[in-house]
């Protein structure tokens, strides 16, 4: 697999910003979907978006696990939708709790490590469709879902043929300094809490005394937000023990489904020097670090761009295990 960004758009931030503003999501169409809601075990409700376009009832099922307050309006879900209406595929969009425009109920949300809920919405659609599942996490989607490969082992390929992670921040303590820094505090640190905090609001309205509005009005970085709202939410003692405990890359030795993990060197907030090697992973997982990308950018010629060229490369691998 080859990537090499345009020449009018040099670095991982520019690659990163255009890609989530500018870029071409499809090819033809915008991708039209259509919504379910699943009630939960602990009788909280998930949306999930499937892609409405045309495929066979036993074609390949693409699940994409969105990011950090993702949804399927991202550019990353509209590139995969529309490169899975390509091939003929079937594509849904599973939303984290709280994250399809509607807060969820219960007295939690979601996190990076979640791969109890990953395991539930996985194997429902395993039930429901005739065909192969495969599944795609991207960024902290993709953390989950190979926490949750790690988790299952061998078990996972009865579950699914194959799971990728792009841009995931496979160490989630390197990526939390990286992003809390300079240029990254400004911008996508800004742009995440400007989300997160009047949700984490709402949530304090839904069930009083939760945790402290006072602290997490102080919140500066994701850090902050993760000691007050995240890690005390789901289990963890603070923001080190979520970090540590729900980091995919100690794990990744225990994947034994077919699996391929996508990043580029420059991307802003998942430094180079954290990402798993060779000696870090199994022999069934794929490593592919090209130079270029940023942080879900992937942007590619010809002007003023498309960001198809990494959907394409991880459907092309999933295709090649089925």
């Amino acid at each position: 697999m080859i990537y090499q960004a345009p020449w009018w758009l040099p670095g991982g931030n520019l690659q990163t910003i255009y890609a989530a503003l500018r870029s071409q999501r499809y090819l033809a169409e915008a991708p039209n979907f259509r919504r379910e809601r699943w009630v939960t075990p602990d009788n909280d409700f998930v949306d999930v978006d499937f892609a409405q376009h045309i495929s066979e009832a036993d074609a390949p099922l693409l699940v994409v696990f969105h990011g950090l307050e993702g949804s399927s309006a991202s550019h990353y879900a509209e590139a995969f939708a529309d490169v899975a209406r390509v091939r003929g595929w079937a594509c849904a969009v599973p939303h984290f709790r709280g994250c399809s425009g509607e807060l969820n109920h219960a007295p939690r949300a979601y996190h990076s490590g979640d791969f109890e809920e990953i395991d539930w919405i996985l194997r429902r659609f395993k039930a429901a469709h005739a065909g192969p599942v495969v599944a795609v996490g991207i960024s902290l989607g993709g953390n989950a879902l190979m926490r949750w490969a790690s988790e299952l082992g061998a078990a996972a390929s009865g579950v699914v043929s194959a799971v990728a992670s792009v841009c995931s921040p496979l160490d989630l303590a390197a990526s939390g300094r990286a992003i809390g820094q300079g240029f990254n505090r400004l911008v996508y640190t800004r742009m995440f809490l400007n989300s997160m905090v009047p949700k984490a609001l709402k949530k304090l309205e839904q069930h009083p005394g939760l945790f402290s509005a006072e602290a997490l009005l102080a919140a500066r970085d994701l850090y902050a937000f993760d000691n007050v709202v995240t890690a005390p939410l789901h289990g963890f003692k603070n923001t080190e023990d979520y970090w540590q405990r729900a980091s995919a890359k100690p794990h990744m030795r225990r994947i034994a489904v077919a699996a391929l993990a996508v990043n580029a060197l420059n991307d802003p907030f998942v430094p180079a020097a954290s990402l798993p090697r060779a000696a870090d992973v199994s022999a069934t997982v794929t490593l592919w670090q090209p130079r270029e990308g940023g942080h879900v950018g992937f942007p590619s010629a010809p002007f003023p761009g498309h960001v198809r060229a990494m959907p394409e490369a991880v459907c092309g691998f999933f295709a090649a295990q089925l």
